[in-house]
């Protein structure tokens, strides 16, 4: 899952990527409210993480030029401030969710994955199951045949994008774009390379290469 930080305090910023990037995510950081707005309008994100207080452009002016721009990319707002006022501005703009500084790092990785499975699986369980394969999005744990089969962190970032649009075509690009974050300039082979990888952990069944589209993630037997 690709994720954007838009936050102006630099070591709040970094720290918070640094420990979403350990979490599995790819993980790209702006300071600026119009850098974030443009940012989050011309790449694809799983989710903002959107500061209010921002130069440039506020975070209540970025949520509510990308909502009427019709981007509905799920939003959590981050302040300083308190008080339901604040709150009932960000939510009306079109956040999803509220977080109030300080706030423990722990909630705010339980808000993240709560906004993304709401997104990724309408609400239902983290746990998608196809055929033998279990790949819990939550746990970050993947199963075959009840026999837990452990994956890198970009290795489950991978099957977790093939999982999620299951019997459909998955293209190279779109891999890249989830699961590498914006700065990543290196060879696009390489998520050739992650495939092969699975298929030799999960099996050579499931993951279909479709030539010239991309990959196609089939249940498991």
């Amino acid at each position: 899952m690709r994720l954007l930080i838009v936050e102006d305090e630099k070591r709040l910023a970094l720290s918070l990527a640094k420990g979403l990037t350990a979490e599995g995510y790819a993980v790209d950081v702006v300071h600026d409210g119009l850098e974030g707005l443009h940012r989050a309008s011309e790449s694809p994100y799983d989710l903002l993480i959107l500061d209010i207080m921002l130069p440039g452009m506020n975070g209540y002016r970025v949520c509510s030029a990308l909502r009427a721009a019709g981007h509905d990319v799920p939003i959590l707002m981050l302040t300083a401030k308190d008080g339901e006022y604040d709150e009932a501005e960000g939510l009306d703009t079109g956040a999803d969710d509220y977080l109030t500084k300080p706030f423990s790092y722990v909630v705010l990785v339980a808000r993240i994955k709560a906004l993304l499975r709401r997104r990724g699986t309408g609400g239902g369980s983290p746990v998608l199951a196809l055929g033998d394969l279990r790949v819990d999005t939550g746990a970050r744990q993947v199963f075959r045949d009840g026999t837990e089969i452990p994956l890198t962190t970009k290795e489950f970032a991978v099957l977790e994008q093939l999982a999620l649009r299951a019997g459909q075509v998955v293209s190279k690009a779109d891999i890249l774009d989830h699961v590498w974050d914006f700065a990543y300039d290196g060879d696009p082979n390489i998520v050739e390379v992650y495939i092969s990888t699975l298929r030799r952990k999960l099996g050579a069944g499931l993951i279909h290469t479709v030539r010239g589209a991309g990959y196609r993630l089939e249940a498991g037997r």
